[in-house]
């Protein structure tokens, strides 16, 4: 895909608030993605079809649904790290530039909470984000779990601390063709980088299956429950 076709397939708002809300790693409905995009029906279902041509989503039908989702960890860092690019102000005398919304003037007390909750603790497609996925990258490289000399990489005593948890990874991470163990990705909202990879993807899915932390309503964000509070303190001294 050129610069130029992929440049052109996110510079519509509508698509590119599609492709951010299928940052939370699940799979979503034509429907829900138009009510969330506050579009019509016919309108989501023309831009999911370029992007799924594209190559940025993949999708699935079961029965009457049309269920699209991220084409992969690769997609979603790209949009992540397209997110966390820092757009220059606007001028007073130009016109506003599009980019991300600032924080500092959301457009609703429920758009200020979402977003407030998002830099907390959020999924960034299957793995940690926000404050406690920085949080969770700095334990691990203290205890020396992930080393990062020559780029993150897993060490024996992460491997070891791993299965002391129960926690496999998938057989082919790390191999030619298979997924990076370990990758870091640049947080858009500490503008510092928490892990990604077939690790990062480990972690956060046993914190949901261990009901370590839980989802926030239908979005990304994410609350550390009172067990999540206790494992985090006692598996990596992470104090929240």
């Amino acid at each position: 895909m050129s610069l130029a076709h992929l440049a052109g397939l996110l510079a519509d708002p509508t698509r590119a608030a599609f492709c951010m809300a299928l940052l939370d790693g699940r799979a979503w409905t034509a429907g829900e993605l138009a009510r969330h995009a506050r579009v019509a029906p016919s309108t989501a279902s023309e831009h999911l079809s370029r992007l799924v041509a594209g190559g940025l989503l993949a999708e699935e039908r079961q029965g009457r649904h049309r269920y699209v989702r991220l084409a992969g960890p690769e997609a979603a860092t790209l949009i992540e790290d397209l997110a966390s690019f820092p757009i220059p102000a606007a001028h007073p005398d130009r016109p506003d530039r599009p980019g991300r919304p600032s924080a500092a003037a959301p457009g609703s007390l429920r758009e200020a909470t979402r977003t407030s909750a998002e830099a907390r603790a959020r999924t960034c497609y299957d793995h940690l984000a926000g404050r406690l996925g920085v949080a969770v990258r700095d334990a691990v490289l203290a205890r020396g779990l992930v080393a990062d000399e020559d780029g993150p990489a897993l060490t024996d005593r992460g491997r070891s601390w791993l299965a002391e948890l129960g926690v496999e990874l998938p057989p082919r991470a790390g191999r030619s063709g298979g997924r990076p163990v370990v990758r870091t990705c640049l947080d858009w909202t500490e503008r510092r980088s928490h892990l990604g990879g077939a690790f990062g993807a480990a972690l956060c899915r046993t914190a949901l299956d261990r009901a370590w932390v839980e989802r926030i309503g239908s979005g990304r964000a994410l609350q550390v429950t009172p067990d999540g509070g206790h494992a985090l303190r006692e598996l990596l001294g992470i104090a929240l």
